[in-house]
This record gives structure tokens, C-alpha cells and sequence, in this order.
């Protein structure tokens, strides 16, 4: 065969990408043309082509030896030192073939390539305006100068280079993807949408190009498209973590956990090193209850991406679900370690100090998460309600309450709407509850008893849940209800929306500032009539929320039969039920009262079983005076093992109670702790904040309790409950009286054995536990409310 033909063949085999062919072929003709320097060239490109970049440099070395004036070998030597990662050559050899010829638009893009690899965003961006300059149809270029100055943070300028691209090539998919990321960065999300569905019509089977608009829907919270869009993506490349990994998010956020489980899975079986995915492998197992795997997949994070903030906040919050909060502390001071101003750490641990009732130092993380993030609403209604605990009158939470407003709510209020609702004052109402906690949780106590007895044809009842993981409470609830909707999965916005479609006349908060409340919900006005009930009966500082439910023992009215002067500390109006604010049922009749247990035991047992962060100074005072005068009394109290525990025993001794007359018993399931009010002879109430829940339960079990009466509305729940069983004289105006009263009781054993026995029959006889009365108050005021709105 001729030479000319064997070169031929060559060209034809390297063509058709028969590297091995025609790399023999070149060295044929090499061998009868040992001076041949485009072969050489030829042999370059071909070592280029199979990554043999050393063979690559030295057949172009030798190519150009022989042509030095052949810019195309150096430019192909350039080439292979940018693919060969040796960067520096690549930039030298560009600038030398430049300063011979700066008219080439494929030298300035080359330069612009191995400059943007080598860190030099500013000289790339100017070297690909000058490829763009040269050649205005080089759209690559135009694009990477997007880039370029994205990553440079000069989103405008970015923004601009992508619509030239556009300009020259409507369809070009990566420049319709970058524009739409980078307008979904600044919060353009429709904008955004519109070009990567663009995008995904010139590439329909680009994986890259499914999983960005997936993404986008997704922030744009159209789930349902983003299922779509990844699932699609994961068909054409199954081996896609990042797809995985958001179709779990939009699977996630439809509440399909355990879909979403399987993709986070997934994601980290193929990287096991994507940390994010990790991430929220724990939070929804720790939503399906599987700890272990939830503590598992934190670990994983963090081993992945050292000083994870995120993921130490997370695993903080399932320790503290475990009620392991030395272990919660420790992960959150982590997190503060890595970001010393990171909000959200700062108001977790704020969380777990106040479980643990170190109460001020709890109240000062609140403040920091504040002070770092102003627009952290949980934080900031973490801190309104911590504050009720030490507060001995209603002004600082009142003007905390007020801080609030001015600072989630002013924002909202002129994007109110105004209500159509009927005017009708006597039509049957549409009446919305608000919870997260219609379940196995201490709030059905008293919304069963309430829910079962209202009256369905004058109140249409709807109830709007958030509930975590449903349970046979909360399919019970569900029974009472005409209209339950599931919206754990709505933003507050949407949700607003639904209650208007609703048609809602008076919306009623269940939580307030509470864990898993939604404040800004109400805060929208999304119903004519709003109530704050349940929770807590202080104030929530919201203006939109017009009422609140209270009683003549937690609000006196004046001796006149006027609001008293404790209205001022709400900024709602107070609606008293005429008996208590609170009706009770205890959802067992299990374990029965026991006897007294001082009747055969040397020891009297005072106990009180309130969260730790009840447990003031001002209280332990109270009972350390107690404990002097009952010399054989000890005290039984409840607080997790671990750092509450130690914080607790500290305070109580520092107050001159000795511990060795001193028990703790752990958080535990309700029926345990029920069945731990008979080791208890009497029960000693919290001040300022009174046991409420734990005092109803302390009553049901035959153990009464001595209260201290406070001047808010939490430190005026003791007085309700007692006031209805007609046992004032448990009720203590000053520190003095209780320590006098408790003494008086625990040294009266026939009296106390008398109550133990009667206490339970005598609250089922009351109106604390009478469901019907109490509907039929709630409901009168329901339609008071009302008509004083149709009379607007």
C-alpha cells in the first residue's frame, strides 16, 4: 500500500473513532516518512484522545521541532496540558499563540477555559468577552461568561451574558438552565420554571435538565410535577444521587415518608458521602419513629461534612426527643462551635435548657437566636412563652408579646384580605380548630371531652391538623369532626388560603406559642372571628386574634362585675366562661386511687410531677419552708436523667432541702405516671406558673394539691381547678399561707385520707369534668362572638 493511501486509511479509522487502527496505521507512514510532522500531530491528538497526555506532549514536541511556525500543534500542545490538569502550561502556551495572533475567538476561549479551571474567575471572564467580541456567535462563550460572573457573585451582569447567549441561540439548553438556576437563586421562581421547562423542550431527555426544573418545583412547592420530573430522571440515569436525593425531598414534603425514606437511601448508597441526603434520611425516620436509624443517618451526616450545622442541630432535636438532654446539649454546643451566631442552635439549646429548668439561661439563648436572626418566629415566640414562667405579673410578657407582633405580624397585615363571610347572626357557624396535637398528647384531655358534646347543628365543625405520626386519639378526634384536613404538608400561606375556601367564621388556636404552634397563621386573618384557647390562657400579642377564653378564678372581675385589671395584660378580649377554662378527661379509668400512703409508712411523701422549668427559686423557697416544719416529709419530683436531673438537685439544695430527702422519677408513658401519684401523699403546686394538666391528673389520682395563687392567669390555674371542687382553702394568697396550709394538710392524715378517697367522684361531679356544660358555655360565646362581627 502507497503511503498516501496507508495515511488515508489512518484518517478514515481515526474518524470513525478506531483509535488502535489507525494509531498503527500513523506509525506505518512514520516509518517511510520519519520527518512527517502533521502524522506527528496527528499521533497528538490521537495520545489526547486516549489520555496518554505524556505520549500526547512528545509527538507535539517533535511536530513542532520540525514546523515551529505551526500554531495548530501548539495549540494542541496547549490542549493536552489543560486535559493533563498541568494548567499553568495550558495559560502560557495560549498567551504566547495570543500575542502572535489575539484575533482567534478559539485561543480566548481556550485561555478562558484553563483560566476559570485554574481560579482566575476575573481573567476568564474578560478572556471569554473577548472570544464573544471576535465571534458574537460563541455561545458557549457567552455562557461561561454567565458563569464566570455568577460565581463572582455579580448575579446582574451573569443574568446578562445568558440572555446574549440566548439571543444568538434561543434553544440552547445550558444557558436556559443557568439563567433559570440563577433566577431561582433570587427568588424568581415562575420566571425560573419557565425557562427550564424551556430548557427541558430542547433537551427532553436530559437528565441534568429534568432534575433542575424538578428542583425548581419542588421550591415552588408543585410536588406532585416534581415527583414526576425526577422519577423521569432517575429512569434515564438510575445511578443520579442528586436526583434520588430531591425526588426524597418532593416525595418528603407530600408527606409520603416512607417513599421519600427509600430515595434518601438510594441517594446515599450511590454517594455515600452526600451528606445532605444523610440529613434528611434522619429527619424522616425520626418522623416514622425509627430513632435508631434516624441517629445512624446524623452520624453518617456529620462523619460526611464535618461541622454540619444542620445535621448537629438535628440529631440534637432527636436526643432531645429521647429526653437524652445531656447528649442534645452537647450536640448543639457543637453547632454554636462551628457558627457561634447560628439562630436556630441557639434557640434549641434555649429548648433543652429549659426542659432541663435552667429557665434563665434557657430565656438568654432565646434572646440570642433573636438577636442573630430577627425573622425567627420560633424562636421568638420560644422566648414569649418561657418568659410566663418566671413572670410574677402580666407586663413583660405582655410587652414581649407586643415585640412579636411588631415583628412577624406588621409585615402580614396589609396583604389581609377582607371577609365575605354571611352576616347571619344566627345561621349555623363554620368553627376551625388549629392543632399539631390532635393525638396521644396531654391537649386531648380536654379537646375530647369538648369536641364530643358540640352541637353539629348549630356549628359545623373543622378541624385542621399537623399531626407527626397519627394514632387511635387522633382517628378518634377525627370521628368528632364534619370537615378533617390534613395540613401538615401546607405552609401557612396555603393554609390561610383553605381556610378562606373554607368559609370559616371564628378560627380557634390551640397552641399559640407553643411548640408546632402557627402563629403567623392567625397573624394572616384568614377568618372574621379569631380565639386563643387551650395552650396557655395568657396573651399571645397577636392583634388579629380577637378573643381569648378565660375564667372568673383566672380573670376576677372587679368588685363593680367589671373586667378586672388584669384584661390590660391581653391584647385580646377576655371571655369568661362562667365555671373553668379547662374541661378534663382523663381517657382511662386506670390505675384506681390507692389508699394514703402515709397511713402505713413513717414517711410522708410531698411530690410534684411539673416539667422542671416550673421549678423557680421562688418555689423551692416555698417547699424548703415546708420540708422544715414536716420533719419526716420527704419530696418526690419528676426530671430526665442526665444534666436535668444534676441542674435540678443543685437548685433544690441551694434552697436548704437536703437531698437525701429528695427522689426524682423519669419522664414516662402515661400510665406509669399516673400509677406514680400513689407513692404521693400530697401535692405541692409551682409558683408562678401552677401545675394545670399535672394538677387535674394529681386530683384524679386522690392527691390534692396545695396551690400558690399569682397575680397572671398561669399562676391563677390552681384556684380554677380547686374553686370547682370547693376547695378554696387549698388556694394560697401569700408564701407564707401555703407553707401553713401544706403543713396543716400533711399533718391532718384522717382529712387527707377522706380527699384521696372523695376527690375522684367529687371532680367527675364537677363542672371540670361535665363535657356538655362546658360545650354549651363555649358554644354561647361562639355566638356572641359572632354577633358582635355582624354587628360591625
Amino acid at each position: 500500500m502507497r503511503t498516501d493511501q496507508c495515511l488515508a486509511l489512518a484518517k478514515q479509522h481515526h474518524l470513525a473513532g478506531d483509535l488502535a487502527a489507525a494509531h498503527q496505521l500513523y506509525e506505518t507512514v512514520l516509518a517511510d516518512e520519519p520527518a512527517n510532522a502533521d502524522v506527528m500531530f496527528r499521533l497528538g491528538v490521537l495520545g489526547l484522545q486516549c489520555a496518554t497526555y505524556d505520549e500526547a506532549l512528545g509527538w507535539l514536541d517533535r511536530a513542532i521541532g520540525l514546523a515551529p511556525r505551526e500554531t495548530r500543534y501548539r495549540f494542541a500542545r496547549g490542549q493536552v496540558l489543560y486535559a493533563a490538569g498541568r494548567l499553568a502550561g495550558a495559560i502560557d502556551t495560549y498567551r504566547a499563540l495570543l500575542a502572535f495572533d489575539a484575533t482567534s475567538a478559539d485561543l480566548w476561549f481556550a485561555l478562558a477555559g484553563a483560566l476559570q479551571s485554574n481560579g482566575d474567575l476575573r481573567g476568564a471572564a474578560a478572556a471569554y468577552e473577548s472570544a464573544a467580541a471576535l465571534d458574537p456567535s460563541q455561545v458557549d462563550a457567552l455562557n461561561n461568561l454567565g458563569n464566570c460572573q455568577r460565581q463572582l457573585g455579580e448575579s446582574e451582569r451573569a443574568q446578562d451574558a445568558y440572555r446574549r447567549a440566548l439571543a444568538v441561540q434561543p434553544n440552547h439548553s445550558n444557558a436556559l438552565t443557568n439563567l433559570g438556576t440563577l433566577l431561582q437563586e433570587n427568588g424568581q421562581l415562575d420566571a425560573a420554571i419557565e425557562l427550564l421547562a424551556t430548557a427541558l423542550q430542547s433537551a427532553p431527555d436530559s437528565p441534568t435538565c429534568l432534575l433542575n426544573l424538578g428542583v425548581a418545583c419542588c421550591a415552588n412547592r408543585q410536588f406532585d410535577d416534581a415527583v414526576l420530573l425526577l422519577t423521569r430522571t432517575l429512569e434515564l440515569e438510575p445511578r443520579f444521587p442528586e436526583a434520588a436525593y430531591n425526588l426524597g425531598n418532593a416525595l418528603h414534603a407530600l408527606g409520603r415518608r416512607r417513599e421519600a425514606q427509600a430515595q434518601y437511601r438510594h441517594a446515599v448508597t450511590l454517594d455515600p458521602l452526600h451528606a445532605d441526603a444523610h440529613n434528611n434520611l434522619g429527619n424522616v425516620s425520626k418522623e416514622l419513629g425509627e430513632y435508631k436509624a434516624a441517629a445512624d443517618a446524623f452520624d453518617a451526616a456529620i462523619r460526611a461534612r464535618p461541622g454540619f450545622v444542620a445535621a448537629y442541630n438535628n440529631a440534637g432535636n432527636l436526643m432531645r426527643t429521647l429526653r437524652r438532654t445531656t447528649d442534645a446539649e452537647a450536640l448543639f454546643e457543637a453547632a454554636l462551635a462551628v457558627d457561634p451566631r447560628h439562630s436556630a442552635s441557639h434557640n434549641n439549646l434555649g429548648n433543652v435548657l429549659k426542659d432541663c429548668g435552667a429557665l434563665d439561661e434557657g430565656i438568654a439563648h432565646y434572646r440570642r437566636a433573636i438577636e442573630s436572626d430577627p425573622d425567627n418566629v420560633v424562636a421568638h415566640s420560644n422566648l414569649a412563652y418561657a418568659l410566663t414562667f418566671q413572670a410574677e405579673d402580666g407586663a413583660a410578657v405582655l410587652e414581649e408579646c407586643r415585640r412579636w407582633s411588631a415583628q412577624h405580624e406588621t409585615p402580614l397585615r396589609e396583604r389581609r384580605l377582607p371577609h365575605t363571610n354571611d352576616r347571619t347572626p344566627t345561621r349555623r357557624l363554620r368553627i376551625g380548630y388549629v392543632a399539631a396535637d390532635f393525638r396521644d398528647h396531654c391537649q386531648s384531655l380536654f379537646t375530647v371531652p369538648f369536641f364530643s358534646h358540640h352541637n353539629h347543628e348549630q356549628f359545623e365543625i373543622f378541624c385542621y391538623a399537623s399531626v407527626e405520626r397519627p394514632d387511635d386519639l387522633t382517628r378518634r378526634l377525627a370521628g368528632y369532626a364534619n370537615v378533617w384536613r390534613d395540613v401538615r404538608e401546607l405552609d401557612d400561606e396555603h393554609l390561610a388560603q383553605q381556610i378562606r375556601a373554607d368559609g370559616i367564621d371564628i378560627l380557634i388556636d390551640l397552641a399559640m406559642h407553643m411548640a408546632d404552634g402557627r402563629p403567623l397563621l392567625f397573624a394572616r386573618k384568614p377568618a372574621p372571628v379569631q380565639v386563643a384557647w387551650l395552650a396557655y390562657p395568657g396573651t399571645t400579642g397577636i392583634e388579629a386574634i380577637d378573643y381569648r377564653l378565660t375564667d372568673p378564678h383566672l380573670d376576677p372581675l372587679n368588685a363593680a362585675g367589671t373586667p378586672g385589671t388584669s384584661d390590660s395584660h391581653y391584647t385580646e378580649r377576655s371571655v369568661r366562661l362562667p365555671d373553668s377554662f379547662w374541661c378534663y378527661d382523663p381517657l382511662t379509668d386506670e390505675p384506681a386511687v390507692n389508699a394514703l400512703p402515709a397511713l402505713t409508712s413513717e414517711t410522708f411523701t410531698f411530690g410534684c410531677l411539673n416539667n422542671p422549668c416550673k421549678l423557680t427559686d421562688r418555689t423551692l423557697a416555698m417547699w424548703s419552708a415546708v420540708l422544715r416544719e414536716v420533719t419526716q416529709a420527704r419530696l418526690l419530683l419528676m426530671a430526665p436523667a442526665g444534666n436535668a436531673h444534676q441542674n435540678l438537685a443543685r437548685r433544690v439544695e441551694a434552697q436548704g432541702i437536703d437531698m437525701q430527702r429528695v427522689s426524682f422519677v423519669p419522664f414516662q408513658p402515661r400510665a406509669d405516671y399516673l400509677r406514680t401519684y400513689h407513692q404521693i401523699d400530697l401535692g405541692l403546686d409551682t409558683f408562678p406558673y401552677n401545675g394545670h394538666t399535672t394538677s387535674l391528673d394529681s386530683l384524679w389520682m386522690g392527691v390534692p394539691v396545695v396551690t400558690r395563687v399569682g397575680a397572671t392567669a398561669v399562676g391563677r390555674g390552681g384556684l380554677t381547678q380547686l374553686a370547682n371542687l370547693g376547695l378554696d382553702e387549698l388556694a394560697a394568697n401569700s408564701d407564707d399561707e401555703f407553707v401553713r396550709t401544706a403543713v396543716e394538710l400533711a399533718k391532718d392524715r384522717p382529712r387527707l385520707a377522706d380527699l384521696r378517697q372523695h376527690l375522684r367522684p367529687r371532680m367527675e361531679q364537677s363542672p371540670l369534668m361535665d363535657g356538655a356544660r362546658f360545650a354549651r358555655h363555649v358554644e354561647t360565646a361562639y355566638r356572641q362572638m359572632w354577633q358582635a362581627w355582624c354587628a360591625q
